[in-house]
C-alpha cells in the first residue's frame, strides 16, 4: 500500500473540487492533500469574481468552507508558486501537483485606441470593488459616460455596479474606500455593447432581469436591435433560458420604463471598431453595425455610429498566465494537456504534473464545469500511480520546515477563521453580515491573533 501526497496550486472552486472528490474517489492507498494559494483567503473567484450584491452565488463559500473545515485538507495562503515555492520544492515533497490556478486576466481587444487612458480591463475593476488585496484602493471614476464591450454577466456585473445606487451597496461586504469611490462618482449613463443579437447573448436570465430593475436606474433598450433568423428562431424554440432572456428584452421594449438620473443603455449587433482618443485620453467609441447571416451569427454592414464615451471596460472573456516553469498556450490562455494531464515541450505528458478548471480548458462554463474537470483529471491521477514523483522530503511536516525555512508567512485554516471571524465581527458592528478586508498586512496580522 502507498500513500498519495498531493499538491494543488489554487484554492478556487476548481483546487477545492479536485480536492474533495479525490478524498471521495475509490482507492486502495491513504491520500493527504495540501492546497496552495497566493491569495491569504481561499475561495479565488467566488471571493474576488462576483458581484458584491449577489449573496446568493456567494453561497457557493459555504459548501467550500464546509470541505475545507473538515480538517482532511491542509490549506496554505499567502504562498506564491513560482516565488516562495517552485516545481522543485513540488517534487521534493509530493507525489504530484494539480495546477487550478484558473483564469484571472483580460481577454484582449485588439482595436486602435484600446490603450488610451480612461480604457480598463472589466476583470481589473472587479478586483477593485472586489477589495482584491493586490489592487490599489482608488479607482479613476471621472466619467459621465461609460462604454462595458461584452454580453456576458461579468459585462452586466460591471455595468449595474457602475449604475447602482452606491447606498444601495451598504449591506454587502463591500469596504469604505470601495463605497467611497462609487458614491463620487459623476456617472449618467451606461452603454452596454454586444456585437450579436438578443438571441445569442451570454448573460444569465437572473443577472439580465437584476440589471434591468435597478432604483433608480432607466433600462433602455432600442428597437432596431431587435432582429432574428432562423438560427435565432431556433435557440429560442430549443432553449429555455434564450426564451426568458428574449422575452425579458421584448417586454422592456414594448414597455418603456420612466426617465431616470442614470441610464444603462443595452446596444446589440454593436462591434467595437475604435476607441477614439482626445488629449490621450477616451473620448468615444466607434461602433460597426453588424447583421444577421442565417443561422445565428453575425457579418459586418460596413455603418458605423460613435458614442460620446469617457471610460471604456473590456469584459470579453478571462484570459489565464503563465504558471512558472509549466508549458503554456499564449494564445489560448491555458496549460497544454490531454484530459489534465499536462504535455510538455515534447508532445509527451510531464510526470506527475496536472491541471484542471479554467487554466486546463479556458474560461467558459459554470460550477458544474469545474465539477466535471476535477473528476476526469483526478481520475488520470490515480490512474498514474506507477508514474509519480518519489520525494524525498515526504513527511506531511516537512513542508512546513521548509515554510519556515524561508520565512514565508503562511496563512493555515486555523489563522483563516480568525480573518473569517474578524470580517463577520466587523460587519455585524454596522449590522452587516461581513466587512471584506483588503489590506494584505493588516490581514496577516489579524491572523497571528
Amino acid at each position: 500500500m502507498s500513500k498519495l501526497r498531493l499538491a494543488i496550486i489554487g484554492a478556487g472552486p476548481a483546487g477545492i473540487y479536485a480536492a474533495d472528490l479525490i478524498l471521495k474517489a475509490e482507492r486502495d492507498f491513504e491520500v493527504s492533500i495540501d492546497l496552495f494559494d497566493h491569495l491569504p483567503a481561499p475561495y479565488g473567484l467566488v471571493r474576488y469574481g462576483v458581484a458584491p450584491d449577489h449573496p446568493r452565488i456567494k453561497g457557493i463559500i459555504n459548501a467550500l468552507h464546509e470541505v475545507l473545515d473538515r480538517g482532511d485538507i491542509r490549506f496554505f495562503g499567502n504562498v506564491r508558486y513560482g516565488q516562495d515555492i517552485d516545481l522543485e520544492d513540488l517534487k521534493k515533497h509530493y507525489n504530484a501537483v494539480i495546477f487550478a490556478t484558473g483564469a484571472i486576466k483580460d481577454a484582449p481587444l485588439a482595436i486602435p485606441g484600446i490603450d488610451l487612458d480612461g480604457s480598463y480591463g472589466a476583470a481589473d475593476f472587479v478586483n477593485w470593488y472586489d477589495a482584491h488585496p493586490d489592487v490599489a484602493r482608488s479607482w479613476p471614476l471621472n466619467a459621465k459616460e461609460v462604454a462595458v464591450i461584452g454580453n456576458g454577466n461579468v459585462a452586466l456585473d460591471v455595468a449595474r455596479m457602475m449604475a447602482k445606487r452606491p447606498d444601495d451597496l451598504l449591506a454587502t461586504d463591500i469596504p469604505d474606500h470601495v463605497y467611497q469611490g462609487l458614491r463620487d462618482s459623476p456617472v449618467t449613463d451606461v452603454h452596454v455593447f454586444g456585437r450579436r443579437g438578443p438571441a445569442q447573448v451570454k448573460f444569465s436570465p437572473l443577472e439580465l432581469r437584476e440589471a434591468l430593475h435597478i432604483d433608480g436606474v432607466q433600462a433602455i433598450v432600442y428597437d432596431e436591435d431587435f432582429q432574428y433568423d432562423q438560427g435565432s428562431q431556433d435557440a429560442i424554440d430549443s432553449n429555455n433560458q434564450i426564451r426568458v432572456m428574449v422575452k425579458t428584452l421584448e417586454q422592456l421594449r414594448a414597455n418603456p420604463q420612466e426617465p431616470q438620473e442614470r441610464r444603462l443603455h443595452l446596444h446589440f449587433f454593436a462591434s467595437p471598431v475604435e476607441v477614439v482618443g482626445q488629449d490621450g485620453k477616451v473620448a468615444g467609441l466607434t461602433i460597426e453595425k453588424t447583421k444577421l447571416d442565417g443561422s445565428g451569427g453575425v457579418v459586418a454592414t460596413g455603418e458605423t455610429t460613435s458614442f460620446p464615451i469617457q471610460a471604456i471596460y473590456r469584459a470579453v472573456g478571462y484570459f489565464g498566465s503563465p504558471v512558472d516553469k509549466i508549458p503554456f498556450d499564449a494564445k489560448s490562455g491555458v496549460i497544454p494537456n490531454e484530459a489534465g494531464r499536462v504535455i510538455g515541450e515534447d508532445g509527451q505528458n510531464l510526470q506527475g504534473v496536472y491541471c484542471t478548471g479554467w487554466i486546463k480548458r479556458g474560461p467558459v462554463g459554470l460550477i458544474g464545469h469545474t465539477k466535471a474537470d476535477a473528476i476526469e483529471t483526478i481520475g488520470n491521477v490515480l490512474q498514474d500511480r506507477d508514474r509519480w514523483w518519489q520525494p524525498e522530503l515526504a513527511g506531511e511536516h516537512q513542508i512546513i520546515e521548509t515554510l519556515e525555512s524561508r520565512n514565508i508567512d503562511f496563512v493555515d485554516w486555523a489563522k483563516w477563521l480568525k480573518i473569517n471571524s474578524k470580517e463577520k465581527a466587523i460587519g455585524e458592528a454596522l449590522g452587516r453580515e461581513r466587512m471584506k478586508l483588503f489590506d494584505r498586512e493588516e490581514i496577516l496580522k489579524i491572523s497571528k491573533g
